[in-house]
């Protein structure tokens, strides 16, 4: 299986999210300037737990906006198999979804268990555009895999 890259290269340019064509768009330079700012973010544990906050308040009416961006950081952490986000950060913040959070947040550290388990199950519409936030379910663990564990590093 290719990457996310060469999955959206292969879509027809009308067919891909348009931030996608956007960056498309920008020149090698730019992108790269632009690549070289995102490394540069604080990437510490505060910011994850701030939106792992905010998806946790069944009053916040930014709960769906953070329980998307806490799918698409799952998703982005298991398909590059952790070099851009640690391992031990998403089990903490899995752990925290489920011993803190609601029937939502226990899918959504469900779900990021298989995926982990089978990151094959990974449909960029389901994780990235928020499928799987306007669709809330559980997903089907494989049957030759006894309940997925997010294991220690």
């Amino acid at each position: 299986m290719g990457t996310l890259d060469d999955l959206l290269r292969e879509l027809p340019a009308a067919a891909r999210p348009p931030a996608r064509r956007a960056w498309e768009a920008l020149p090698p330079s730019a992108r790269e300037a632009l690549e070289r700012a995102i490394e540069d973010l604080p990437s510490d544990l505060t910011h994850w737990r701030t939106l792992l906050d905010l998806a946790l308040d069944v009053r916040c009416p930014a709960r769906r906006f953070a329980l998307h961006c806490l799918y698409i950081y799952a998703a982005d952490a298991i398909r590059t198999k952790f070099r851009a986000h640690p391992k031990r950060r998403l089990r903490k913040l899995v752990e925290q979804a489920e011993e803190e959070g609601d029937d939502v947040m226990d899918t959504w550290a469900h779900n990021t268990r298989v995926l982990l388990a089978v990151p094959d199950l990974f449909d960029y519409r389901e994780w990235c555009e928020g499928g799987l936030v306007r669709h809330p379910r559980r997903l089907k663990t494989p049957a030759a895999i006894p309940g997925p564990r997010l294991a220690s590093d």
